[in-house]
Parts: structure tokens; C-alpha cells; sequence
């Protein structure tokens, strides 16, 4: 029998899910959120550059793993690039690739560029995938439509925060433009989805914090490319970032009865892009309440990713994650 006509075991590599990516996300956005905060508050920085490896090595592994599982069950990763959510999380590896590049930036800025190129190359090439899959001939319906969709979008904005240093404006300016166009396409789709159809299924809710990410991501990108001014824009950004946010703790109570699934690392990147955006607005416009407020975001997301690593080890050790829907 050949490896991928073998009935492998439930927690097999088989069943590797792409959204072990969002742990990256998530870890790289912590080791980000902790550096403006070091700068900030004066603190050396250790423990941003600690997250950052601990990042590093997740990517590895996951990737590592991943790529084993394309080699041995490729028509596994052929279904999970056909299913209506999983399909949104294939950019976070070049999300992933380019959040690295912009940790990276102020230690390693030569081995900084090299990553940022190679995701954001994989990102133009994911987003037209994507967005071909979600144009072609498959008919998804409106319940398929969840705010992962948004994962796509947010990778192209993200990448102007480290583009634009890194010297590459012009591909910064055009990523930003796509990003953007897609999120307000996206914004329009996910909201018809969720106010006049069946509520999210469980698993999913979790994804309801991504809403916040495309303008507190957008905010750091637009002020990279504007060279830094708190104009209109930028004000319009980040405060649509805080609504979102307002939202989303209001829907949040539905969380803690949910039981833990791999969606809830969807809450770790948005609050991280929050809390970073906050100390950039609060560094701006020299409001000490804006700094505060940071804080409160930062030390969320520090029990929120803690929280996360703890329970998806629990999950890991019982065998939990490599599990077939």
C-alpha cells in the first residue's frame, strides 16, 4: 500500500491541520507587542528577542511537519486547500514569514530582508491562489464565509511595516493598496454573513476576534507609508481597530463554554496587533490614557498566548490536534 492509501491512525500526520500556522501568528505578534513595549517602558530587551526564537523554532517545526505531511499525504493538503476555512489559512505561512522579518528587523537586518522577500513572494503567489479559488468554478455559500476569509487580506497589509524600512516601497505601496481593496470587499461579505445568517458554529467563534486585526494592521502600514503622521486616516484606522475590539468583547462571554480547539489561536495576532498599534498611536500623540491602555492590551495578550501554549500542550499530549473533523 502506498503512504497515501494507508488508513493512518486519527492522530496522524494525515491530519496535521494548516491552522497550527496561526500559533506562529500569534507568537511572533507577542514577541513584536513586547518590544514596543521594552522601548516604551525602558525595559531591556530579553523577552521580546526570547519570543522571537521560541517563534523561530515553532515555524520550523510546523513547517517541517507540514511539508512532510504535502510528501506523504498530498491529497490531504489538496483537501484542506478545497475546504471553505482552512483555504483562508494558507497565507499564514507567509504572514508567519514576514512578522518574523519584522521581529528580526532591529537585531538582524540583513537576514530580516531575506525572510521578508521569500513571504512576501509566497504572498502575492497565495493571494492570487486564494482569491482564484474563491472566484472559480466551487459554489461556496454564505455560511462557508467566516472571518478567517479576512487571513489573506491581512497579509498583504502586513506587509509595509517591514517593507517600507527594509527599502522596498514601491511593492509595500502595492501590497497595502490589495490589502486594503480586499478587506472592505471582505468587511462587506463577513458582515452580510454574520448578521443575516445562521451564527458561526462553535469551532469558529473564536474567529470573530480576527475582525480586529485588518485595521490595527492597516493603522501600522498606513503610518509606515505616510512616514509616520497621525493623520485622519490613520485616526479612522486605528479607532475602527478599538470598535472592532468592543465588539468582539461583547461576543467573548461565548468563548470560555466553547471547548479548546486550534481557532483559538485567532484571538492571539488581533489582540497583539492591537496592543502594537495602541503604543503607536498613544507614542504619536503623547496621550499617557493611550498608554495605559496599551498596557491593559499587553498584558491580555500575555494571558491570552500563555493560556494558549498551556492548553494546546494539554491538547498535544491527549492526542487532540492531528484529529480528522
Amino acid at each position: 500500500m502506498t503512504a497515501e492509501t494507508e488508513t493512518p491512525a486519527k492522530g496522524s500526520l494525515k491530519h496535521l491541520p494548516i491552522t497550527l500556522f496561526a500559533t506562529v501568528m500569534g507568537l511572533a505578534g507577542l514577541s513584536l507587542a513586547l518590544h514596543m513595549a521594552e522601548t516604551q517602558f525602558g525595559w531591556p530587551p530579553l523577552a521580546s528577542r526570547v519570543v522571537l526564537w521560541v517563534t523561530m523554532a515553532d515555524f520550523a517545526v510546523v513547517a517541517a511537519l507540514y511539508v512532510l505531511k504535502s510528501l506523504r499525504f498530498p491529497a490531504a493538503v489538496v483537501a484542506e486547500w478545497g475546504h471553505p476555512v482552512r483555504m483562508a489559512f494558507f497565507p499564514a505561512i507567509s504572514i508567519s514569514l514576514m512578522l518574523i522579518a519584522t521581529a528580526m528587523l532591529p537585531t538582524m537586518p540583513g537576514i530580516a530582508s531575506w525572510v521578508w522577500s521569500i513571504g512576501a513572494l509566497a504572498q502575492a503567489g497565495l493571494t492570487l491562489a486564494v482569491i482564484s479559488g474563491w472566484i472559480g468554478r466551487r459554489p461556496f455559500q454564505p455560511m462557508h464565509i467566516s472571518p478567517a476569509w479576512f487571513i489573506p487580506a491581512v497579509g498583504n497589509v502586513v506587509a509595509p511595516i517591514a517593507g517600507i524600512p527594509l527599502g522596498f516601497v514601491e511593492l509595500s505601496w502595492l501590497f497595502f493598496a490589495t490589502g486594503m481593496v480586499f478587506w472592505i470587499v471582505l468587511l462587506t461579505l463577513v458582515m452580510n454573513r454574520l448578521i443575516f445568517h445562521d451564527p458561526l458554529p462553535g469551532r469558529l467563534l473564536p474567529t470573530l476576534a480576527i475582525l480586529i486585526a485588518p485595521p490595527a494592521v492597516g493603522f501600522l502600514a498606513w503610518l509606515q507609508l505616510n512616514g509616520g503622521a497621525l493623520d485622519p486616516f490613520a485616526r479612522v484606522l486605528f479607532y475602527t481597530a478599538i470598535t472592532f475590539t468592543a465588539i468582539v468583547v461583547v461576543q467573548a462571554r461565548g468563548f470560555v463554554k466553547l471547548p479548546f480547539a486550534l481557532s483559538f489561536w485567532a484571538l492571539s495576532f488581533p489582540v497583539a496587533a492591537l496592543t502594537i498599534a495602541t503604543f503607536r498611536y498613544a507614542n504619536l500623540s503623547g496621550s499617557q490614557a493611550h498608554v495605559a491602555l496599551a498596557a491593559v492590551f499587553l498584558a491580555a495578550l500575555v494571558l491570552i498566548v500563555a493560556g494558549l501554549i498551556a492548553r494546546t500542550g494539554m491538547a498535544a499530549v491527549r492526542d487532540e490536534i492531528c484529529q480528522p473533523e
